[in-house]
């Protein structure tokens, strides 16, 4: 049963947090090239570009919103694949445990909020999406530390300092 979790754990991982690590990345660039575009004295074409800019933006955000719930099931699955390993009280697993919270927290109170405050600037009219909830440069950087505290933790799942498993 143990290997079918970690099949799932890791499946997951990819399937799920994936999507969400590109799609939060493509974020801040995708707002940023509308804010420069602006809306005064536009043509058919670009309005055009830019509500396409929109939907994209809307795209990029729903993906990160419904792949986040989805990737509820990587650490269920890991707790459950570290209890069959008994390796729930080893320090890799812990740090592991702690990136991922403080990765989802980061994802849950800041970068989906800021998303948010970006949409709403545009759905209100604001030319200006880049300004919006502390601005596009931090939910980049912010966006950037939830990916990196994934690359870490999953650095941890494959070097597993001090394991013993064999798995």
């Amino acid at each position: 049963m143990t290997k079918f979790f970690l099949a799932v754990h890791v499946l997951a991982a990819i399937l799920a947090v994936g999507p969400v690590a590109v799609a939060a990345s493509m974020f801040p660039a995708t707002a940023r090239r509308l804010s420069d575009h602006g809306m005064a004295e536009q043509g058919a074409a670009e309005q055009g570009t830019r509500i396409g800019g929109v939907a994209a933006l809307r795209v990029l955000h729903r993906v990160c919103r419904v792949y986040s719930v989805a990737g509820l099931a990587v650490p269920v699955f890991g707790f459950a694949t570290a209890s069959g390993l008994g390796v729930l009280r080893d320090a890799w697993v812990i740090a592991s445990i702690l990136l991922t919270a403080a990765a989802a927290a980061i994802l849950a109170l800041a970068v989906l909020p800021r998303q948010d405050a970006v949409l709403a600037r545009l759905a209100a009219g604001d030319s200006t999406p880049a300004d919006a909830g502390g601005g596009v440069a931090r939910l980049a950087m912010l966006t950037g530390v939830f990916n990196l505290l994934w690359a870490a933790v999953t650095v941890l799942m494959i070097v597993r300092p001090g394991s013993t498993t064999g798995v």
